[in-house]
């Protein structure tokens, strides 16, 4: 289990703070750039509250819960999603040559040929090139038409697995191979795999299984709203298994919350795809430049493409997944905040409407609100017992050589009365210790991970601030540990910067 992402219970969203997130989120702004949109608050995978706006055909029909939008390049999370069941069941190899399945594939870098597998292609790294504008017209392509461009030969902007490219006729590849391999269309294989097991009835990649009075149809604008003018639905074919889906934000929050719960003890359908594969997933794989336009300005420490996902480092919410989805006449997006399960969904259909920035927006709203953690982190029960023992040492006043579950190069890397004087220089500048301290869990300040634990011991002026970090072997020890001098009140030294680490919610069974 990953604790760094495994919420144990998810704070409550109050009605009016799901209220205000929804209004913070679709804004005039958003309103106003197209005809119909839509934006939904998700909690582990129920949705909690809704804001509609406009006419999805232009006519007097009004946007409902349940009216259907394009969703697009989400698509590929589907897509990603099927390739890792089809890898499991070993049917598909992501780190062979695509070749292996496509033979006629060629990709040429500088003059020479280049090696292309699905793990490259999927997580936006295999050296083709960003083709969104190009694709958005040419997602109807016949098979054989996209074959016949692999088969001449694709030129890369750069070499594999070196830079971050967002390129839609990589990741069809996959979808080809997913159509070699079983011998079946590849919305087929999803639908199969994917759709009808977790009952996404609303979810699909072609618009014709769906009454018209349900769909939201396609709309550009060239004056900020102003006007729009209708867009037909560009067709789908060979590129379709990367931008061609429909869905609902009730699906959607289903989706989202079968990906999220991978990361909690009691995932969501755990036959449908192993949560080890979905938590591959949302696992950055390519790194991604921040800040960056893509991220609208947030404080990320990172950011990369997983498989079919894109993976948000917040400074102070940790994960956040996410992707967009547009084409000619809409926009859509999705995103969850892995620790807690709440997510966020917004369609427009316009793709001048913006959808990732009222999504993000809905989002940010409600995880501030409710002032979430940005991970819960579930120690081992040795860091727990580790932790208790040398803070009673500490605060008994015994040397360091004295200290209980100490791995055997801890003192000599600093020997016991080197750090016996220090302790002692850091106890007569907080004013000594406190005879009376507050229990263990209520001293507790972080946990980055199972196997550490940083704590204070209360002075009369300051704090003492106590980190044990773990070895995993079989019997863990303490391999390191260290003091810092520390305000009352704070967690950190002035010199120190914040990290998600300093919100991480810490569980464990006691003293």
């Amino acid at each position: 289990m990953n604790a760094a992402a495994a919420p144990l219970e998810t704070p409550t969203m109050t009605t009016p703070a799901v209220d205000r997130a929804l209004r913070r989120g679709l804004d005039e702004r958003a309103r106003r750039t197209a005809p119909a949109s839509i934006v939904a608050l998700c909690e582990r995978g129920e949705v909690r509250g809704v804001r509609t706006h406009g006419h999805p055909r232009a006519d007097d029909a009004t946007t409902s819960r349940d009216t259907v939008f394009r969703i697009a390049s989400m698509s590929k999370s589907f897509l990603a999603a099927t390739a890792l069941a089809l890898r499991d069941s070993g049917a598909l190899d992501l780190h062979a040559p695509i070749t292996e399945y496509l033979p006629a594939v060629r990709a040429r870098h500088r003059g020479s040929d280049a090696v292309l597998t699905g793990d490259l292609l999927l997580s936006n790294r295999s050296g083709l090139g960003e083709d969104n504008a190009w694709v958005d017209r040419h997602l109807g392509d016949s098979r054989a038409e996209i074959a016949a461009l692999f088969s001449e030969g694709m030129l890369l902007a750069a070499a594999p697995g070196t830079t971050y490219q967002y390129s839609n006729l990589g990741q069809s590849l996959v979808g080809a191979a997913v159509e070699a391999v079983t011998g079946r269309a590849v919305e087929d294989v999803v639908r199969e795999t994917l759709l009808e097991p977790l009952g996404l009835t609303s979810t699909a990649h072609s618009a014709d299984g769906y009454a018209h009075d349900t769909l939201a149809g396609g709309f550009r604008t060239f004056d900020d709203g102003a006007t729009f003018h209708p867009e037909p639905y560009v067709r789908t074919g060979a590129l379709g298994c990367i931008g061609s889906m429909f869905s609902t934000v009730d699906d959607i929050a289903t989706w989202m919350w079968f990906l999220g719960s991978a990361f909690t003890d009691d995932p969501l359908a755990p036959h449908v795809l192993a949560p080890s594969s979905r938590i591959e997933m949302q696992q950055p794989r390519t790194p991604i430049d921040v800040p960056s336009g893509m991220f609208d300005g947030r404080d990320l420490a990172g950011a990369g493409y997983g498989y079919g996902l894109f993976v948000e480092q917040d400074r102070r919410f940790g994960r956040i997944v996410q992707h967009s989805g547009g084409l000619p006449g809409f926009s859509a997006h999705m995103r969850w905040h892995a620790a807690t399960g709440i997510g966020a969904v917004a369609f427009g259909n316009s793709d001048e409407f913006g959808a990732r920035r009222v999504a993000g927006a809905a989002l940010q709203d409600a995880l501030e609100t409710a002032d979430v953690p940005s991970a819960v982190v579930r120690p081992w029960p040795e860091t727990v017992t580790a932790a208790l023992a040398i803070d009673a040492a500490i605060r008994q006043g015994r040397s360091a050589a004295e200290y209980p579950g100490l791995a055997d190069h801890v003192l000599e890397d600093v020997p016991s009365g080197v750090r016996d004087s220090r302790l002692a220089a850091h106890i007569a500048t907080i004013g000594g210790i406190r005879p009376v301290q507050k229990p263990f869990a209520e001293r507790l300040i972080a946990a980055a991970t199972e196997a550490e634990l940083r704590w204070r011991i209360a002075g009369e002026s300051a704090d003492l601030r106590v980190e044990a970090r773990l070895v995993g072997v079989p019997r863990p020890r303490v391999q390191s540990l260290s003091l810092a001098v520390i305000a009352h009140g704070e967690t950190r030294t002035e010199d120190e910067i914040a990290s998600p680490a300093d919100r991480h919610r810490i569980v464990f069974d006691g003293e």
